[in-house]
């Protein structure tokens, strides 16, 4: 099935779910551009909630994601420098969806069902929408087993699906509205430390963290690392099963404060 093909095969099968918003898409699938067929297959998956998956539509979202993975590049934690004296750390600039590590970790709110907001800009969105499917219905069974949203500072373990990680680490970063509290810097330490224990527990070699709630949450993007940074060294020191953490950051500005705080001169990598 050619790339064109799967798209409108894929965006046919979840406005058929979705019938509300076919008005709403009607101008788009109607279009022969694949970047606008694209761009509403990755609208419609924000959007769809998670009900029952259909064994035919995953196959053809597993051909087009895994395609994708590999038309991306795929980055090997294991090969990145580590950072000179920091033995176990490594900075690293670009997408996480790329990273072929044993676990990233997405930023999540306390639904932990990823971003509904069509095409948003955030890591959840970008990770859902690269996993597939099948990390917002591992996501939803996750929170009806608990029955009620995540707290701030802990962490959930699924699946990578489509992605290059095996796992996803979901933790929900303190909310900042004001000020910085001693809540908030604690919260943040204990997003930190709880993924680190639960990929210990799972027997797993490497994490890589993304900038935990310096988006949408308003954490300062400085103090965040400043946080990061101390909390993952303190854990490195016990004797765990982590060999591995990946400081994954995005933005320049967050590339710059790493460097600053890691006394690295570059980080490995580099936006795409």
């Amino acid at each position: 099935m050619e790339r064109m093909e799967q798209l409108r095969d894929l965006n046919t099968r979840l406005l058929r779910e979705m019938p509300q918003y076919r008005e709403q898409a009607e101008a788009f699938s109607r279009s022969d551009d694949l970047r606008v067929q694209r761009r509403l297959l990755r609208a419609l998956m924000n959007l769809r909630p998670p009900i029952p998956l259909d064994a035919e539509f995953l196959a053809v979202q597993d051909a087009l994601l895994s395609a994708e993975r590999e038309d991306r590049g795929v980055v090997e934690a294991a090969a990145l420098p580590e950072v000179p004296g920091r033995p176990g750390l490594v900075l690293w600039q670009g997408d996480i969806t790329r990273l072929r590590a044993d676990a990233i970790v997405n930023a999540a709110n306390s639904a932990l069902l990823g971003c509904f907001v069509p095409c948003h800009g955030c890591i959840d969105n970008a990770i859902h929408s690269s996993a597939g499917l099948q990390l917002r219905d591992a996501c939803f069974q996750l929170m009806q087993a608990q029955g009620c949203p995540e707290p701030a500072g802990r962490a959930k373990l699924t699946r990578g699906y489509n992605l290059p990680a095996r796992y996803v680490l979901h933790t929900v970063g303190p909310i900042v509205t004001g000020r910085v509290t001693r809540r908030d810097r604690e919260a943040l330490a204990s997003c930190y430390r709880s993924c680190l224990a639960l990929a210990a527990e799972q027997g797993l070699e490497s994490v890589a963290f993304c900038c935990i709630s310096t988006g949408e949450f308003h954490f300062p993007n400085r103090e965040a690392a400043e946080i990061a940074v101390e909390t993952v060294t303190d854990f490195l020191r016990q004797s765990t099963s982590i060999r591995r953490v990946i400081f994954n950051v995005y933005k320049d500005l967050d590339a710059a404060i790493y460097q600053d705080l890691l006394g690295d001169p570059a980080p490995a990598g580099g936006r795409p």
